[in-house]
């Protein structure tokens, strides 16, 4: 699985509500392609892109955005995020 788990931060939050962004820890070796079919198809929602980074002792972070035609409000909240 590439997807570890959401990051529910107040500041990963916000950027569901303003930027249609969600982030994920994500597997170390997990390419951007991989994070981005990942997330298509297990939420059915369309990517616009993947930003990642790695944060030294807390693993690697994607930072998803998803298309203006869906919503990451939905994602969270199958996520049971908010």
């Amino acid at each position: 699985m590439i997807l570890i788990e959401p990051i529910k931060t107040e500041k990963a939050i916000g950027k569901i509500e303003f930027s249609n962004t969600i982030t994920f820890r994500v597997d170390e070796s997990a390419t951007k392609k991989q994070v981005k079919d990942e997330v298509e198809r297990v939420f059915g929602v369309k990517v616009k892109s993947v930003k990642t980074y790695v944060l030294p002792g807390k693993g690697k972070r994607a930072i998803v955005r998803v298309a203006d035609s869906h919503k990451a409000e939905d994602i969270s909240s199958k996520l049971k995020m908010a």
